[in-house]
């Protein structure tokens, strides 16, 4: 059952193919199109196109609906062609003509469009909260392994004393700016496109502001036109934001694999969360975070891939959005499990002790003798060509004693400051404001 069929039917090749994977995609939006339908069916009646008992009747099986989504008692059946018909269809045989009127002043460009948005909202909150989970525990072990000491490197070439604070510590405050990308990306999904219809508005006496705050959005897409063009610009920026974070996991998984191997030798996790050989029964395997690192990177290229997807594409919708979603949806499942394993394993590491009593290290601390010197009176100039002479004939000296005490060194992490910044971020989601509008509307 198709709701835009009329005397003809397709073929089924063509059917198959244009329908593609949308079925089990839309699955993950159907919450979402009951949301929809709840502020739209409200909004129908304050405009006299639902009678106030055909709104009660429909509301009440919408929301019947909705507890079978949540009861992961819904399916779309075969012969229906997406969500948006299967709730329509069930809403139809279940109360009648009443159901036959919801779809009035909207089409199916915009009821897709508000479907999108708002389960997009659901996964940046639910991406939020994961990355603010690994962010904290970050912080900890910044905190609990701050006076650890390890090597710096630049050009993979060993440069200069760092420690495991600053390390946790980096990799935290990134996912703090991460977040701010995010924020971006929620700034844009949190706009309401429904009321645009198929792109050109509607004949109808809508109240678009009603729905905007029916469904918790901050503000509305305004132009009818520029709200149809949202779709595939919110999915671009929303994988921008989500590219943002895997870029921070795969450089940190990255690190990961290099200070497990054994000629770093400076983490190690216990056996179970490691994997073997088939033939080599020494070996621990980094896996988790190999794969960490692979995910990613793809995830990366998200942006990219959407971006040649919507490029050149006239305003209006075009069925080439649709597979947008083959894209983007099992990203950001995959962004999920990533932060979630990844915390996982932050909370068993195991940190080396004493790692820079290695003589191998010496020349790490050629800059704290150079800069010693310079605090003695000699021109930095001077002293770094003593040292440097020192070293080439072998009479260096190492200093071990580090004195870094300016904001974001080894002996002044300013973890705090950090996570002030990251709350400042994290309170202008407004989830709260989000939450409590959807709950009252199913409520």
């Amino acid at each position: 059952m198709k709701i835009w069929q009329k005397n003809i039917d397709v073929n089924q090749f063509v059917e198959n193919f244009t329908v593609g994977k949308d079925r089990e995609l839309d699955l993950q939006m159907a919450k979402f199109d009951v949301l929809g339908s709840l502020a739209h069916t409200q909004m129908l009646e304050t405009i006299n196109l639902l009678t106030a008992e055909e709104l009660k009747v429909v509301q009440q099986e919408l929301k019947n609906i909705y507890a079978e989504i949540e009861a992961g008692n819904f399916t779309i059946e075969k012969s229906v062609e997406d969500v948006h018909s299967q709730v329509e269809w069930l809403l139809t045989q279940r109360i009648g003509e009443a159901g036959k009127k919801i779809h009035s002043g909207r089409s199916r460009n915009d009821q897709v469009l508000v479907d999108l948005k708002l389960f997009f909202r659901s996964c940046i909150e639910d991406m939020v909260m994961q990355t603010t989970t690994l962010f904290n525990q970050l912080i900890e072990l910044s905190n609990t392994h701050k006076d650890k000491l390890m090597p710096g490197y630049t050009h993979l070439q060993i440069a200069m004393p760092s420690s495991f604070g600053l390390w946790f510590g980096a990799y935290a405050e990134s996912l703090a700016d991460d977040m701010e990308l995010m924020l971006a990306a929620w700034k844009i999904t949190n706009k309401n496109p429904l009321g645009s219809a198929a792109g050109y508005g509607s004949s109808f006496p809508l109240n678009r502001t009603l729905t905007t705050q029916l469904l918790g959005f901050e503000s509305l897409n305004y132009n009818v036109v520029y709200a149809q063009m949202g779709r595939g610009k919110t999915e671009r920026i929303l994988a921008q934001a989500m590219s943002a974070v895997a870029a921070t996991l795969a450089k940190m998984a990255m690190d990961v694999c290099l200070f497990i191997n054994q000629n770093f030798g400076f983490i190690s996790f216990p056996p179970e969360l490691t994997t073997g050989s088939s033939i080599m029964p020494h070996k621990k395997n980094p896996d988790v975070f190999e794969l960490i690192r692979s995910r990613c990177n793809k995830i990366q290229a998200l942006p990219n891939e959407i971006a040649m997807m919507i490029t050149n594409l006239p305003s209006g919708y075009h069925r080439d959005l649709q597979l947008l979603k083959e894209n983007l949806f099992p990203a950001i499942t995959s962004l999920n499990e990533c932060l979630e394993i990844a915390t996982f394993m932050f909370q068993n590491i195991t940190i080396k002790d004493d790692i820079l009593k290695d003589k191998k290290y010496d020349y790490l601390f050629s800059v704290e003798v150079v800069n010693d010197l310079a605090l003695q009176g000699v021109p930095f100039r001077e002293a770094y060509k003593i040292v440097g002479e020192q070293i080439e004939n072998g009479t260096f000296a190492p200093s071990s004693e580090i004195h870094h005490t300016h904001e974001g060194s080894i002996g002044n992490l300013c973890n705090e400051e950090i996570q002030a910044g990251m709350q400042q971020v994290l309170h202008q989601f407004g989830f709260e404001k989000v939450n409590k509008a959807i709950e009252d509307l199913v409520k």
